[in-house]
């Protein structure tokens, strides 16, 4: 009796095919820059960009030419597409790099050369400051943003966190089901809703609320109700991603030892999504930190301290970035100007304005920064600990 076997053999790889150390990359990489530099001078069209871009369409071309006769065809094809995504993840990258450099070396001179002492700018006012004095900063503008900010949070968060539940848990048959898919739809309509549009509204409501001799009031309230028309659609279709996530098992175990849907819901599905949902909250708090337009119309703009935001105006970072700005470059008919609070007496700077600007565009920037490293820890410490 015979038994036949059948013996299974490895799919067949050309011997003269061989991995190359990445370092060869970066010989091709430097030949491709000099090549193009080169090529640049002949043409008396040399500038750093246009190396760099010359440089990596070279690079592509001797890279796969270099790969092809050393590597052969099929790793020559792989050297190529590597290379175009990291050249895709280089260009996707430059602007954000180019933006953080322009800010921090524009913003941190004036943070840490205010006057009087360092750091200044983010502990005082724009009280008594006029013309091109080298004083003042945005401490009123701080506590506006963090307050018209919480606020709008207050609002949106409880908001959009039991929408998304709502459609995720509860929206699968019958009316909720038909309420869901139309609670979707506004959601997506609102997503796309100017900024400027949530400001009138915002003010629009209040118009409606208050007298007509207080028509003119501008309060951090309003401002807080018109972010928050920004910020919940972010939260609802953020979070319902998020709660999509969690595995159905999770849920149907909760159900099998008895466990409640609202309890199942708290201890569980948020439980499990806590670091999503933290994501979620964060990109709503970027989304509409750095809003200009609604708190034009709600806010206002003012130079001292309000710490109630159900009364009077409130300054926050984006208006005063840009109340500097448009000032632009300061007259200074004297050497020195006087501070027409304290009567102290400082230095006319005539780039005073944009220097302002661009540290308060600092501070907005290291602010949004600040909140991610919070969410981070949030959900580093309070998402569940997954072990093997």
């Amino acid at each position: 009796m015979s038994v036949s076997t059948t013996e299974t053999r490895a799919p067949s790889v050309s011997t003269d095919e061989r991995r190359l150390p990445w370092t060869h990359m970066l010989l091709t990489a430097a030949a491709a820059l000099l090549l193009a530099i080169l090529i640049l001078f002949v043409a008396d069209a040399f500038s750093v960009f246009s190396a760099m871009i010359l440089g990596f369409f070279l690079h592509v071309i001797i890279g796969y030419i270099y790969s092809r006769l050393r590597e052969g065809p099929r790793w020559a094809k792989d050297r190529v597409v590597t290379t175009l995504v990291i050249g895709a993840f280089a260009v996707a990258m430059f602007p954000l790099l180019s933006l953080l450099w322009e800010v921090f070396s524009r913003g941190v001179p004036r943070v840490i050369g205010a006057h009087p002492e360092p750091f200044a700018f983010w502990n005082r006012p724009m009280s008594g400051v006029i013309g091109g004095a080298d004083a003042g900063g945005v401490w009123h503008a701080i506590v506006g943003t963090l307050l018209i900010t919480l606020w709008a949070s207050l609002i949106s968060i409880p908001v959009g966190l039991l929408t998304s539940v709502f459609l995720v848990e509860y929206a699968r048959e019958g009316w909720k089901r038909t309420l869901g898919k139309g609670v979707t739809f506004l959601v997506d309509v609102m997503t796309g809703i100017p900024s400027i549009v949530a400001g009138l509204f915002g003010l629009a409501l209040f118009l409606a609320i208050l007298p007509d001799d207080q028509s003119g009031t501008r309060i951090g309230v309003m401002g807080a109700i018109a972010l928050s028309l920004l910020m919940i659609p972010t939260v609802v279709r953020s979070s319902e991603e998020m709660l999509r996530l969690v595995p159905m098992e999770l849920r149907e175990a909760a159900y099998a030892l008895g466990v409640p849907k609202w309890l199942t819901i708290i201890r569980v599905v948020l439980r499990t999504s806590i670091a999503g949902l933290a994501t979620s909250v964060t990109l709503a708090i970027a989304r509409v930190i750095g809003e200009t337009a609604p708190l034009l119309l709600t806010v206002g703009m003012i130079t001292s301290v309000n710490y109630n935001v159900f009364k009077g105006q409130m300054a926050t970072l984006p208006t005063f970035i840009m109340d500097q700005y448009r000032k632009g470059s300061a007259v200074c008919r004297n050497d020195t100007v006087s501070d027409t609070y304290t009567g102290e007496v400082y230095q006319c700077v005539a780039s005073a304005n944009i220097d302002r600007a661009w540290a308060a565009a600092l501070t907005l920037i290291l602010i949004v920064m600040l909140l991610n490293l919070i969410a981070r820890v949030i959900s580093h410490y309070f998402s569940p600990k997954m072990s093997r």
